[in-house]
């Protein structure tokens, strides 16, 4: 089977409701290479590994959650490192799709709701906000459970190790909020919003104080680690939807 890229842009962008977000870069194709994808990699970033694999693999598509533009870093030269990302997709004529926080936020698909499922947090509503848009997930956790049990169960979901800030372990919870990445803050979201947790993927030393302080049990359970289910779940959907040929390529970042 195969499909038209241009077919697969929109159907990602409509599924992903890419255009509601203000975002840190742009969503959606953002490379464009063959007409015609039977193949689709995926990854968590668009990095040199992850780009050399897709090309060994001879994909006609990669899809990631970090792309390769960003607001922050303005107009860049194309050499050193950021060449060697951009030059193998376009040799290899490879389409390269990135979604930001429409895959951190979406509750069916998004990096927050593959983490809620596998917690059991039930009565899902979106949570955080940027520019006017959710970055992540709010639920409640079924059955509810102790701090260190829910640091356990992390530990073995993400498979990476999780910095947990807590007034007290043996402490129930009975809510979270997720926000995947590098959402340091969003502890103060959570506490302004009466919740018991947060879950993030970093923790600077001032969050660790601040949140413990405040009350709220902080998990940090690293940025590739939490934003590793979007890109699966999507994986899986176009999949099943158009009978197309997928693989998943894991990154090694413990970060």
């Amino acid at each position: 089977m195969a499909i038209r890229r241009d077919e697969l842009d929109k159907f990602l962008c409509t599924t992903l409701e890419s255009d509601t977000f203000k975002d840190y870069g742009p969503n959606g194709l953002q490379i464009e290479g063959k007409e015609s994808i039977e193949k689709v990699a995926f990854a968590v970033s668009a990095t040199r590994e992850s780009v050399e694999k897709a090309c060994h693999w001879g994909a006609d598509a990669l899809v990631v959650h970090h792309g390769l533009f960003w607001v922050f870093h303005g107009a860049r030269p194309l050499k050193g490192p950021f060449a060697k990302r951009v030059l193998p997709l376009v040799k290899n004529s490879i389409n390269l799709f990135g979604f930001h926080l429409p895959l951190d936020a979406h509750p069916e698909y998004g990096n927050a709701a593959g983490i809620a499922q596998h917690l059991g947090l039930v009565n899902l509503a979106p949570f955080g906000d940027y520019k006017g848009s959710p970055t992540g997930l709010k639920g409640e956790l079924s059955p509810p459970r102790r701090a260190s049990e829910v640091k356990a169960q992390l530990s073995e979901i993400l498979d990476h190790d999780i910095n947990l800030s807590s007034p007290n372990e043996d402490q129930v919870l009975r809510t979270m909020g997720i926000i995947t990445g590098g959402a340091n803050s969003g502890w103060m979201d959570a506490s302004f919003q009466g919740l018991d947790s947060y879950l993030t993927g970093e923790m600077s030393e001032h969050d660790w104080h601040e949140a413990k302080e405040s009350g709220v049990h902080m998990f940090a359970g690293g940025h590739n680690a939490t934003e590793q289910f979007g890109v699966q779940l999507l994986q899986k959907l176009i999949e099943e939807k158009f009978s197309l040929e997928t693989k998943y390529f894991p990154s090694d970042n413990p970060a």
